[in-house]
C-alpha cells in the first residue's frame, strides 16, 4: 500500500491537480477580499459593490465558453491552459498595486477615486476573468484525455482532481483573507498571485505529459498567432464590460434568449421524440440552477459583508478575520462529499435514489433551510447587533450540502439527458446559467442595502434572507410535490368491461 494517491494514475494527473489547486487558491483568495476591497478601499456603496462583484463573477463563468471554443478551434487545450495561467499571474500581481484609497469629496457629494489605479484594478480583473476562461474548462479536458475511453481509473482520477479544487479553495481564504485584512490588501492579493505563479511553473515543468492531447485538428501557425492576439482583445472587451455592469445583464439576457431558441430548434427539428424529451428536461432543469446559484452566491457578497458587520467572530479570545470564513464552504464540501456519495449509493441499492429533479429539490430545500435559520438567528440576536458565529457556520454547512446535491448532479445530467452530439452545446448553456445566477446574486445582494449609498442594517439582512428562504421553499415545493403526488396517488382501478364480454 502506498501513501501516494497518484501512483496508479498517469503522470499528468499530479500536474493537473497542482495547477488547478493553485488556480483555485489564487481565485478564492482574491475573491474572499474583493467585496471588502470594493467597499472599504474604493468606497463603493454596498449596492455598487455588489453589482460590480456580480458582474465579475458572471463574466468568470461566461468566459470559459469562449475560451473553450478558441481552444477547440485553434489553440488546443495545452496551449490554452498555458495562456490562461500567464494571464492569471499578470492579473493577480496587478492587484498588488492598490494605489491611494478613495476619499469622500470635499463638498460632501460623491467619492474621489484615483482614475489611473481604478482602471488598473479593472484591467487586473479583466486579465483574471480571461485567464480563467482559457484555463478552467481546458484543464479538465486534459485530465479526461489522460485516460483511454474505458479506463476504470477515470472516475478516481477526476475525484482526486476535484479534491485539488476544494483544497485550494479552502486554504486561500484562510491565508489570503487573514493577510489582506490584517496587514493590507496588497499582501493578500500578492499571496494569491504567488499561488498562481506556482501553478504556472508546475504546468511549464509538467506540460510534456500533455503533448499530442486535445490538440486542435485545425491548428496552424497562423491560427495560433490569431488566438494569442484574440486574448488581449478579449481582455479589452471584459475591461469595458466591468465599467458598464448593467450591460453584462443585458448581454446575459440576449445570450439566454439565443440559447433557448437554439435549444428549441434542436429539440423539435433535429431530435427524435426520446431525444427531444431528454433535451427539454435538461433545459428546464438548467433554469432551476439559475435560482440556486443566485441564492447560493450570497456567500461571497452579502454574507461576506454580513460576517464582517453583524457576526461575533471572537473564538477563545481571538477574532477571526471575516474574509477567512470564506474557507468554510470548501471545507464543508470536502467533509460532506464522501457522505453524500455514500448516501446516493445506499439509496440506489435500496431502489430509492431520487432522480435529478428530486436532487435539485433537495438542494434548494437545503438552501431554503440555510437562509430561514439565519433569519431566525438574526431575530434572536441579543440586542448588540451581532449574532453568534454558529448561525453563520450552520448557514454555510447547509449551503455546501445543497451545492453537493446540485453542482455535480447538473454536470452529470447534461451528459445523461442530452444527445451526445449536443453535449458541448448544453454544457455551454449550463455555464451560461451559472453566469446568470452569479449576476442575479449581485442584484439580490443589493436589496440588503437601505439606499444607493447606505450600508445594510441587520434588519435589512434579515428581511432579504427571510424572503430568500421562503422563495427557495416555494421552488422546492414546485419541484418535489408532483413526484410526491404521483407516489401517493392510488393506483387506477382496472377498467370495467360489459358483462359477458371476454
Amino acid at each position: 500500500m502506498t501513501l501516494n494517491p497518484f501512483r496508479q494514475h498517469p503522470p499528468g494527473l499530479a500536474t493537473c491537480f497542482a495547477v488547478e489547486m493553485w488556480e483555485r487558491f489564487s481565485y478564492y483568495g482574491m475573491r474572499a477580499l474583493l467585496i471588502y476591497y470594493l467597499t472599504q478601499h474604493f468606497l463603493f456603496s454596498d449596492r455598487e459593490g455588489y453589482l460590480l462583484y456580480g458582474a465579475y463573477t458572471a463574466l468568470v463563468y461566461m468566459m470559459p465558453v469562449i475560451g473553450g471554443v478558441i481552444a477547440d478551434r485553434w489553440l488546443g487545450a495545452r496551449q490554452a491552459v498555458q495562456l490562461g495561467a500567464i494571464l492569471l499571474v499578470l492579473g493577480h500581481f496587478g492587484m498588488v498595486f492598490e494605489g491611494p484609497a478613495a476619499s469622500p469629496a470635499t463638498n460632501g457629494e460623491g467619492v474621489v477615486r484615483d482614475a489611473l489605479y481604478l482602471n488598473g484594478f479593472f484591467l487586473s480583473l479583466a486579465l483574471i476573468i480571461t485567464g480563467v476562461g482559457f484555463l478552467k474548462t481546458n484543464i479538465s479536458n486534459l485530465v479526461g484525455a489522460l485516460y483511454p475511453p474505458h479506463d476504470r481509473r477515470r472516475d478516481a482520477g477526476f475525484t482526486l482532481f476535484y479534491m485539488g479544487i476544494n483544497l485550494g479553495a479552502a486554504l486561500a481564504p484562510l491565508l489570503c483573507g487573514w493577510l489582506g485584512q490584517t496587514y493590507g490588501w496588497g499582501y493578500g492579493f500578492g499571496l494569491a498571485g504567488i499561488g498562481m505563479l506556482f501553478g504556472l511553473l508546475v504546468f511549464l515543468r509538467g506540460q510534456r505529459h500533455f503533448r499530442g492531447l486535445c490538440e486542435s485538428p485545425a491548428r496552424t501557425r497562423r491560427g495560433l498567432v490569431g488566438a494569442y492576439l484574440a486574448a488581449p482583445a478579449l481582455v479589452a472587451v471584459v475591461w469595458l464590460a466591468l465599467h458598464y455592469q448593467q450591460a453584462v445583464g443585458q448581454l446575459l439576457g440576449g445570450a439566454g434568449l439565443l440559447a433557448a431558441g437554439a435549444l428549441l430548434v434542436l429539440a423539435f427539428r433535429y431530435c427524435t421524440p426520446d431525444e427531444r424529451r431528454g433535451l427539454l428536461t435538461c433545459g428546464a432543469l438548467i433554469l432551476v440552477t439559475i435560482v440556486f446559484w443566485a441564492f447560493y452566491e450570497q456567500v461571497g457578497s452579502s454574507l461576506n459583508l454580513f460576517a464582517d458587520r453583524s457576526v461575533d467572530r471572537v473564538v477563545f479570545g481571538v477574532e477571526i478575520p471575516a474574509a477567512s470564513l470564506q474557507a468554510l464552504p470548501a471545507i464543508f464540501v470536502i467533509l460532506f462529499a464522501p457522505l453524500i456519495s455514500q448516501l446516493w449509493l445506499g439509496l440506489s441499492a435500496a431502489g430509492r435514489e431520487p432522480g435529478t429533479r428530486g436532487k435539485f429539490g433537495l438542494a434548494i430545500g437545503l438552501l431554503s433551510s440555510a437562509f430561514l435559520l439565519l433569519a431566525l438567528g438574526i431575530a434572536l440576536e441579543g440586542g448588540d447587533g451581532r449574532i453568534a458565529l454558529a448561525w453563520l457556520v450552520l448557514n454555510f454547512a447547509l449551503l455546501s450540502a445543497g451545492e453537493l446535491c446540485l453542482s455535480p448532479v447538473s454536470l452529470s445530467m447534461v451528459g445523461r439527458l442530452s444527445p451526445l452530439r449536443y453535449c458541448g452545446f448544453m454544457m455551454g448553456v449550463l455555464f451560461l446559467a451559472i453566469s446568470a445566477g452569479n449576476f442575479t446574486a449581485g442584484l439580490i445582494a443589493g436589496l440588503t442595502s437601505q439606499g444607493a449609498g447606505d450600508a445594510a442594517s441587520i434588519d435589512g439582512y434579515a428581511t432579504v434572507y427571510l424572503q430568500l428562504g421562503l422563495l427557495a421553499a416555494g421552488t422546492t415545493a414546485a419541484l418535489l410535490l408532483p413526484s410526491i403526488y404521483r407516489r401517493l396517488r392510488p393506483a387506477a382501478a382496472p377498467a370495467q368491461t360489459p358483462e359477458g364480454t371476454p
